[in-house]
């Protein structure tokens, strides 16, 4: 029996001032989701501003024109509500769950950020050292911290966009002025380069009232033309190496790029980024972990749904030090190998497949480690709005990769999974011999 189509409602508008606007009532419980997307991430910010795009998630806590410094956070709270922010490649998030009496609260919060950003020397100052200090503990401090999202991306990609450090060179920090901080603000954080989301205990027709009466006289602003995110073509395996100071086992990361976004070769990517990846019963785990014993820990995927531009499948290997790196990726390998070889048999197919349509019902009920309610339903629909131009493909699309066939994942392997088209990155203890 077929499983029944996707049914989820939803209702969109743009105000005059090209805020774009998304809801999706659902009436079981009394509260409400609200999200607000711009399209600013970590390879969008511009040359010479790396980590903007993160320092802004901090800034936007800071206090507005009529909610004075952790004014935004307790009068959430107060409301019985949670909130949160995420930098991300392409976009900055920020969203509230509350009751659904508080839905005009929070409108009036985020609209009142969007207009006015305080921003001023001191939330400046103290936002600057809080990301140096994440940075430091998330990072610097912190065993196998930044791998592979930020090691790898340096040695997959020549376009500084893609391969800059995303959460900021210290200097590019250090050297940015109010008035850079405020121009960043102006440009990018404008209505016209954002969507609202509203999902939950709402009615459509009232809550867009209530967000042409906060939002539509929020100026739009010229937004700058698009950073260039394209890549030259890659003809060669590209290596890295990185020291690791405080885990003790050896790493690995190799990533494939991927297919560009909405085409026949992505949906077929994300099908066969699950064969390799797909928990225990992928096939990368069961070889290196379960049958070979050579590593200890395998994870991977490919960030698909919510990015748009240059992506990796990614697998991660912490391998046991009696094995070398080269032995570790001589048998990752044979997994490709087999694949491009033998294929995938329809019974493996339809088990993939059947995880694939959970995973993706289990992202539209949470998400965000399901303490956010409807966290994974706005995400995507903000992804689908910004990146494709229609939050209705969140009925649709997932059609698309149940029509993946076995064929075209052998086609697919065989194409993208290639010497050539991948960086290798190696992480090695310095205790087990690796230089200072």
């Amino acid at each position: 029996m077929q499983p029944k189509k996707l049914e989820i409602p939803v209702e969109h508008t743009t105000l005059g001032n090209g805020l774009r606007v998304v809801a999706s009532p659902d009436r079981s419980a009394p509260f409400v989701t609200v999200g607000v997307y711009y399209q600013i991430g970590f390879r969008l910010e511009p040359r010479g501003r790396s980590g903007f795009a993160h320092l802004f998630e901090h800034m936007m806590f800071q206090g507005s024109e009529n909610a004075g410094k952790m004014e935004h956070i307790r009068l959430i709270n107060s409301s019985g509500g949670l909130l949160n922010g995420t930098t991300n490649y392409d976009i900055t998030n920020y969203f509230e769950a509350v009751p659904s009496n508080a839905l005009e609260r929070v409108l009036w919060l985020e609209a009142d950020r969007m207009r006015a950003l305080k921003v001023d020397e001191e939330n400046l100052r103290n936002q600057r050292d809080v990301v140096k200090e994440e940075v430091r503990l998330n990072v610097l401090n912190q065993p196998y911290g930044g791998f592979p999202w930020l090691d790898l991306p340096p040695v997959a990609f020549r376009n500084w966009p893609n391969a800059h450090n995303f959460y900021g060179d210290f200097a590019d920090l250090d050297a940015a002025t109010l008035a850079d901080v405020q121009q960043f603000f102006h440009t990018y954080y404008a209505p016209n380069n954002a969507v609202l989301l509203l999902l939950g205990d709402l009615d459509p027709a009232g809550a867009f009232a209530l967000v042409r009466q906060y939002f539509e006289d929020i100026p739009a602003q010229p937004l700058p033309p698009r950073a260039d995110v394209t890549e030259p073509p890659q003809t060669e395996e590209r290596r890295g190496e990185v020291r690791e100071k405080l885990g003790p086992l050896p790493a690995i990361a190799l990533g494939y790029t991927m297919p560009q976004r909405e085409t026949p070769d992505w949906y077929t990517a994300a099908i066969l980024d699950c064969v390799l990846h797909g928990g225990r019963a992928g096939r990368v785990y069961r070889k290196l972990v379960q049958e070979e014993q050579i590593a200890v820990d395998v994870g991977g995927g490919a960030d698909l749904m919510d990015t748009n531009g240059p992506t990796q499948m990614v697998t991660r290997i912490l391998h046991k030090p009696e094995f070398t790196s080269e032995g570790t990726i001589a048998v990752f390998d044979e997994v490709i190998e087999e694949l491009q070889r033998r294929g995938v048999g329809q019974e493996e197919l339809a088990a993939v497949k059947v995880k694939f349509r959970a995973d993706y019902y289990s992202m539209l009920e949470g998400g965000m480690g399901s303490y956010m309610p409807r966290f994974g339903l706005m995400h995507y629909l903000a992804c689908f709005t910004l990146f494709d131009g229609d939050p209705h493909r969140i009925n649709s699309i997932l059609d698309e990769f149940l029509r993946v066939t076995p064929e075209r994942i052998q086609e697919v392997a065989t194409e993208y999974l290639v010497p050539h088209n991948r960086a290798v990155l190696l992480r090695r203890p310095v205790k087990l011999g690796g230089a200072e």
